[in-house]
């Protein structure tokens, strides 16, 4: 099957053939394929309204906007869709309102601010589908926290009416939650009892490692169908304020102003606006102008090459604001984060990444003195961010990746994290044609700009935080290092020569792609996080792990599961052993 017959698989819908035109790529788009480009003229759930420095995201979904027929999205209760357009409108305060310094979430329905996500999508939805959901939501509430520790962007969830399920865990990732206290209004996590399903988004791990909620309400707050109202909500940590409806506006300005004296965003700054991402679609990948992926059908292996940048990229502030969105790194981020989006959704068999680099080692290099030179920069900084996200988005993938460190590769700096990323490292040894042979090296950007969701930068987790090595390791910031040296200082995995080079790629890749992509998945997520933990590898490794499971058994999705039969009248018939 080619890339457009995958995704209809993938989605559950019949196949079309390529159909019309993208105006943003003059190139052949095809029908199912899921992209997720939004713009605010075409939000149909979200509403954005700039006040000064204060930013609010209305949620008002059309029933009738589904990203895929044979569900409304009644109670402003959401699907994947929805949440492509909070992403994209988070996106749009970071780079084209950078004096924003508050979002305010809330509901342009009466007593209802969400009722989570839809669950007629997810019991009609193949699992897949569904884990991959939960994915990128959990992602786009992860990057509010983000943007609220390292770029000083604030979010208040105001929470004017019933907040359920993952509307009540898009609030959980907000700075502060006000509920409005109507006798009626209340926050809960209603998956258990309801659905025999788990908050899918961070919820459990956030009410313990974020709220600090006490673990016995929290048993009784996650068990309960009709949650937690008002004086009881703030008691017990589920949230921080209330306020009646008469009182609410007063109340709502009263928390942004709190949150806005901790905002380190700028005072007076220029916006960058962004335009759509120009992607070209065809039956062996997708291809933009820095990144480009080729899709192997018989193999079932994605091959994802980054392009350095040609030439000296900008590096006054005047000549990178001058650029905006073209600017090569923010460019580059956008592509690539854009590419694993692509790859995740539409490609689910292409089950083995090949990650390669491609240009001048220099120019990366340059790119990464400019990052630091003007890390205190608005746009510099955001643009950092955006790449450490992206970067993340390689880590919590399903997919096994391999970096391939051949001739004309730049594997340095900023591109070195791309292999630390992966799973493997192969590097090419040309130990009788040192000309030729490719090199690696590290930048100062190494060493925690890109810190990962355990807290710490890729080399410090590849090393499990050994300051001796990781203080060595600062003394070559800059040296290349050719193949036998990477290795020496554990770099690397493998170097092949030139003579064995072909087949060892091929024998490495042809046995992964053999093995249980299952067993990959759980193997892979267990050995990427090692070292300690924080609430985002619990979120994305215990919570996600058991949600992934449940997601399978009978008691939920089986012909008499409580997922399956929610809505019909008909009680779910449960399988009482426990497992």
């Amino acid at each position: 099957m080619n890339v457009a017959e995958r995704t209809a698989a993938a989605a559950g819908q019949a196949t079309q053939t390529p159909a019309t035109q993208n105006p943003a790529t003059q190139a052949t788009t095809y029908d199912n394929i899921v992209t997720y480009d939004r713009d605010p003229d075409t939000y149909r759930h979200w509403s954005m309204d700039i006040d000064g420095d204060v930013a609010t995201l209305t949620l008002k979904v059309d029933e009738d906007g589904g990203l895929r027929p044979g569900y409304k999205l009644k109670l402003n209760s959401y699907d994947l869709g929805v949440d492509m357009e909070l992403h994209d409108a988070v996106q749009r305060i970071r780079f084209e309102h950078p004096t924003v310094k508050v979002v305010v979430l809330t509901s342009g329905l009466d007593r209802m601010f969400c009722a989570g996500a839809n669950i007629y999508m997810l019991g009609t939805s193949s699992h897949g589908w569904k884990v991959n959901f939960c994915k990128f939501t959990n992602e786009t509430r992860n990057g509010l926290e983000d943007s609220s520790q390292s770029e000083g962007l604030k979010f208040l969830a105001a929470c004017n009416g019933v907040t359920a399920g993952g509307g009540y865990e898009v609030a959980l990732a907000c700075d502060e939650i006000l509920l409005v206290d109507d006798r009626s209004s209340a926050v809960s996590l209603p998956e258990v009892p309801l659905l025999g399903v788990l908050p899918g988004t961070g919820g459990l791990t956030r009410i313990t490692d974020k709220r600090k909620v006490r673990r016995d309400l929290a048993d009784v707050f996650c068990t309960s169908e009709e949650g937690v109202r008002g004086k009881k909500a703030k008691d017990w940590g589920l949230v921080d304020d209330i306020a009646t409806s008469r009182n609410w506006d007063e109340k709502v300005a009263e928390r942004v102003a709190g949150l806005r004296a901790q905002s380190t965003r700028p005072d007076d700054a220029q916006g960058v606006s962004l335009p759509p991402v120009a992607r070209e679609m065809s039956d062996t990948g997708y291809r933009y102008t820095h990144v480009e992926v080729e899709i192997d059908e018989q193999t079932r292996v994605a091959t994802i090459t980054v392009k350095a940048p040609e030439g000296e990229i900008a590096s006054s502030p005047e000549a990178i604001m001058a650029e905006g969105a073209a600017w090569y790194p923010l460019a580059m981020a956008r592509e690539l984060d854009d590419a694993i989006l692509m790859l995740r959704t539409n490609n689910e068999e292409a089950g083995v990444w090949l990650l390669k680099t491609s240009g001048e080692a220099a120019n990366v290099l340059a790119m990464d003195a400019v990052l630091a030179e003007c890390e205190d920069n608005w746009f510099v900084k955001e643009t950092t961010a955006m790449l450490r996200r992206t970067l993340s988005r390689l880590d919590v993938s399903s997919r096994s990746m391999f970096a391939v460190v051949d001739e004309g590769s730049c594997f340095v700096g900023t591109f070195m994290e791309l292999a630390l990323a992966a799973d493997r490292i192969y590097m090419l040894d040309l130990p009788d044609d040192p000309d030729a042979a490719p090199t690696i090296a590290l930048s100062p950007m190494n060493f925690g700009a890109y810190y990962t969701i355990v807290g710490n930068s890729r080399l410090s987790g590849r090393f499990y935080d050994d300051e001796a090595v990781l203080e060595d390791l600062k003394t070559i910031v800059g040296e290349a290092l050719a193949a036998q040296e990477a290795e020496e200082r554990g770099l690397v995995t493998f170097i092949p020569d030139d003579i064995d080079w072909e087949d060892e790629i091929r024998i490495a890749v042809e046995e992964r792609a053999s093995l249980s992509p299952d067993a990959l998945t759980g193997m892979e997520a267990n050995l990427r996080f090692g070292g300690k933990e924080t609430m985002l590898t619990r979120i994305f490794g215990r919570l996600s792990a058991w949600q992934n499971w449940i997601f399978i058994r009978p008691n939920a999705v089986g012909e008499k599961g409580a997922l399956k039969l929610f809505g019909t009248g008909t009680k779910a018939d449960f399988d009482r052993r426990r497992v």
